[in-house]
């Protein structure tokens, strides 16, 4: 494999806090990296940064070679990175097929085409049978796939997740784990942020742990579970229970 995103000493401080600090790795093609820490590590300043809704202080971020530092989120998602986002907010009035040809406008400046990639992204993701259904209708599974079919549909090199599992009922999540799965099958390159260990280990080829904004390890995930400043980072020490 050969790296398709690389970041160097990523850093970032609103006033005297230090949201990301130093932070480096390689993501490779047609992998899924999974990225874990607690409330506050710099998780969501990570993904700003790398999608331009944020200016790094230093550092580098290089996708195929290409420098994206500094550049603006519409030229970083022509660029081939695609982000989802936590917090859904799909056009509740809009369509599901009307949503998702938002995403895919980006990409070409003909509307049957971007419908037609519309389309094509919601049957990846298994939602074509709602694609007339107004976006307010769905579920949240549903909307988190339709979050994903909005990205797909900009025809992402890398997709970034923030949370796909979060917010959905149990039985729920091991679908949303096999569409992730199969994106990868199909050449798409996945970082992810997951809390829920047991889908990360499921899903992740490499972990990238972060704790107050700092790089805690980096590595193969029960290499990086195991790693005592991972442990520290979730569990606490006894110093700290006492």
């Amino acid at each position: 494999m050969s790296a398709l995103l690389v970041v160097s000493d990523l850093s970032k401080a609103f006033g005297g806090l230090t949201a990301n600090d130093g932070i480096s790795f390689e993501v490779e093609r047609g992998e899924i990296l999974g990225v874990i820490g607690p409330n506050g590590a710099g998780k969501s300043t990570l993904f700003d940064l790398l999608t331009g809704f944020q200016r790094p202080d230093r550092g580098s971020v290089l996708l195929e070679g290409r420098e994206l530092r500094g550049l603006r989120p519409d030229v970083i998602s022509r660029a081939g990175v695609a982000r989802t986002f936590q917090k859904l907010k799909p056009f509740a009035d809009m369509t599901v097929t009307e949503n998702v040809i938002v995403g895919a406008i980006s990409r070409t400046a003909s509307l049957a085409e971007a419908r037609d990639a519309a389309l094509d992204a919601l049957h990846q993701v298994d939602l074509l049978e709602k694609r007339h259904s107004f976006a307010r209708e769905l579920s949240t599974g549903q909307r988190k796939r339709l979050e994903l079919a909005r990205g797909l549909a900009t025809r992402p090199k890398l997709l970034l997740m923030d949370e796909v599992t979060g917010g959905v009922d149990q039985r729920t999540i091991p679908g949303l784990v096999d569409l992730v799965l199969s994106l990868k099958e199909r050449g798409v390159t996945v970082v992810t942020i997951e809390h829920n260990m047991q889908v990360l280990m499921r899903l992740a080829d490499r972990v990238l742990a972060l704790r107050s904004g700092r790089r805690i390890a980096f590595g193969a995930p029960d290499s990086v579970r195991a790693t005592p400043a991972v442990i520290d980072a979730y569990l606490g020490t006894a110093t700290d229970a006492a």
